[in-house]
């Protein structure tokens, strides 16, 4: 690889820079479509099928619906359930209705309520190599935990969780043991391993404040609420954290990028710009949430296609300046730490002359002007970290008009009917519930509304307090009797633990 290589095709695999590739701030896996089901489904095989690959999805699913349709009464064993009660379960009590776009194909769209069904159905695509959601939340596990050893802990407590033990509900028992006698030869559900992060060290991550630190906590709670309630109802609860997890760290990591860039690209176009003089800086300057990244009742696609654009913009100048330094023989320091990002910084400064002298500005400018495309989100990774954001926060627009309510773990929904209509932030009965939760879990008692909106402001998300009585989270709370209801406390209203004893 050379600065010409990157040059001639800079979003290729392998283009970027090694210091950018294993970089802290460098979005991995690259996110693609999603949805709730497949990021939970996803998780599923990250987390306990280390054989299942995402493109032997697809291929398994219709073994099993051709199995199933093949079937006689006469076949089953004494005991074991008929294949037209079989066929019942797969069909309406376990099925995932369809979206508009896919009713012509056909294919296993089954709910992510046990483990094995995860076997035959939830990839992110129906052809080709899949991405694996999955492998994106173990990294977030690894980022947001204390250290690896916490990260390690956190992992296998995750896996315990989706396992089906005595402690679930007769109803989970029974169709897990029925998806596992029909489980293919050599497949088993075993707990994969976490390798280290190898960067973003433990004292890194200790010093701010950053979604997947809050991610990781609240995957805590909702495994501790997980026997106050249904195996159904904890998997809604469960995908609603895993949504709001998932696309707050992507979108801080497309933030991280841009402010990095634009300290960077400062010192480029004047002499006289500053960077970060100390490690706090960079935390306070760099790192830190410190604005809301989506508001509650605005329209969310902006925001979302403004943090893409500005992710993209930065990773092309970020690459272009490391491939510079390279040309220049100026060794690098790994980005993968708060010192690393800093030395970085204090690099480019240090260098700016001979960047500027290498043209590095007027290259960047026409790579920017030749892929605008990608950079305006209409084509490539632009296009495919939009559908990641939109479709795995909004709430599904299934073909079946009736079935629309299937999907209550949304964080985006549309604000009316029309196909045009903008999707807006607003939070599904489930979400509502598994915030509230996660808000609460660690105190005993009622607290504030505040405390929820300090809650969702460390995944970016804003909500003004004042008015919370007429807007559509106020109603919700009240209708899932989550608050010491008063017409007149607003930002002083009292919330109450949804499982407490």
């Amino acid at each position: 690889m050379s600065e010409q290589d990157f040059l001639k095709e800079p979003w290729g695999q392998g283009k970027s820079h090694q210091a950018f590739e294993k970089s802290m701030f460098n979005i991995r896996p690259a996110p693609e479509f999603s949805t709730g089901e497949v990021v939970l489904s996803s998780l599923y095989r990250a987390s306990g099928f280390r054989d299942v690959s995402e493109k032997q999805v697809k291929g398994l699913g219709d073994e099993l619906s051709k199995a199933a349709d093949k079937a006689k009464r006469k076949d089953a064993k004494a005991g074991a359930i008929q294949p037209d009660t079989w066929r019942t379960v797969l069909d309406r009590l376990v099925q995932s209705p369809k979206v508009s776009q896919q009713s012509s194909k056909r294919f296993m769209s089954l709910s992510p309520v046990v483990p094995d069904t995860a076997l035959y159905s939830g990839a992110a695509r129906l052809s080709g190599n899949p991405w694996n959601p999955g492998q994106l939340v173990k990294r977030i596990v690894q980022m947001g935990a204390s250290s690896d050893e916490a990260a390690t802990n956190a992992w296998q407590h995750l896996h315990e969780a989706l396992n089906v033990g005595t402690t679930d509900d007769v109803w989970a028992r029974w169709l897990q043991e029925e998806f596992e006698l029909r489980r293919k030869a050599g497949v088993e559900w075993q707990p994969t391993m976490l390798p280290a992060l190898g960067g973003f060290p433990a004292v890194d991550r200790s010093r701010f404040q950053y979604p997947a630190k809050q991610f990781v906590a609240d995957l805590d709670g909702i495994i501790q609420a997980k026997p106050a309630m249904t195996r159904r109802q904890w998997i809604s609860l469960l995908e609603a954290v895993l949504r709001l997890g998932t696309v707050s760290h992507v979108l801080w990591l497309c933030d991280v990028n841009d402010r990095i860039w634009k300290i960077a690209r400062a010192v480029l176009e004047s002499d006289d710009a500053k960077v970060p003089g100390s490690e706090d800086q960079v935390v306070f300057q760099v790192l830190s949430v410190k604005k809301r990244m989506l508001s509650f009742g605005h329209p969310a696609i902006p925001m979302l296609r403004d943090y893409t654009s500005k992710y993209l913009s930065a990773r092309l100048g970020l690459n272009r300046v490391l491939w510079a330094l390279d040309e220049m023989k100026v060794p690098v320091v790994n980005l993968d730490s708060i010192a690393g990002i800093r030395a970085f910084l204090t690099t480019v400064k240090a260098r700016r002359k001979g960047l500027v002298d290498a043209g590095v500005v007027e290259s960047l400018n026409e790579l920017s002007d030749r892929e605008t495309r990608t950079i305006t989100c209409k084509k490539g990774i632009g296009a495919n970290l939009m559908e990641f954001a939109q479709y795995t926060l909004g709430q599904r627009q299934t073909m079946d008009e009736t079935l629309r309510g299937y999907d209550q773990g949304y964080f985006l929904r549309k604000r009316g009917a029309a196909r045009n209509a903008a999707w807006v932030l607003a939070l599904g009965p489930a979400s509502v519930l598994a915030m509230t939760h996660c808000c609460l879990h660690e105190v005993k008692g009622p607290r504030s509304v505040q405390r929820l909106a300090k809650h969702l402001g460390s995944y970016g998300i804003e909500f003004d307090l004042h008015g919370l009585n007429d807007s559509d989270l106020g109603r919700q709370l009240r209708m899932l009797g989550l608050v010491l209801d008063s017409p007149d406390a607003e930002s002083g209203m009292l919330l109450v633990p949804p499982f407490a004893n």
